[in-house]
């Protein structure tokens, strides 16, 4: 049972890896029930593994931090990229809205979003607003980057534990 659980484990930390890069699919989330899984099932309370409940929590932490985090970076690159609260707001709909047209859906949904927002409410031009949406999808990278991060420091949490 303790190699079903520890594959399971493996698993489930790859495939978090994978979910942080492709929109649409559960990614940290994963990686930490994979990290769950190996702490009640995996032969994690023998003495010398150092995983341990407040281990566990922190990590939950940093999952629900990094999810939060994900869905404000666009609008925050996309501020710092010259867009007003307009374009911020219009990529973080569009993000939203995207979700339904999962993976590429969120990418392009951010970036429209911005833009139309800013030609729209802000009256720009769209050569003035496409700079705001370019950093929207950067955003949405810078997102994807720190998820896919986190995902990998927990697989290698998971082998370590093994």
């Amino acid at each position: 049972m303790e190699y079903i659980v520890t594959a399971l484990a493996i698993f489930t930390g790859i495939v978090g890896i994978i979910g942080s890069i492709i929109p649409g699919l559960p990614g940290i989330h994963l990686s930490w029930v994979g990290m769950l899984l190996l702490y009640f099932w995996g032969g994690n309370f023998v003495a010398d593994n150092p995983m341990s409940p407040t281990f566990l929590l922190v990590w939950l932490g940093i999952v629900l931090a990094i999810s939060v985090i994900d869905y404000f970076i666009p609008g925050y690159f996309t501020k710092l990229s010259g867009g007003s609260k307009y374009a911020s707001r219009g990529a973080m709909a569009g993000l939203i809205i995207g979700i339904i047209f999962t993976p590429i859906g969120m990418i392009i949904g951010s970036f429209l979003g911005a833009l139309l927002s800013e030609m729209y409410y802000a009256n720009k031009k769209m050569t003035e607003a496409l700079k705001p949406a370019f950093g929207a999808f950067l955003g949405f990278i810078a997102g994807t980057g720190l998820k896919t991060i986190v995902a990998c420091v927990m697989l290698i949490y998971i082998i370590m534990y093994i």
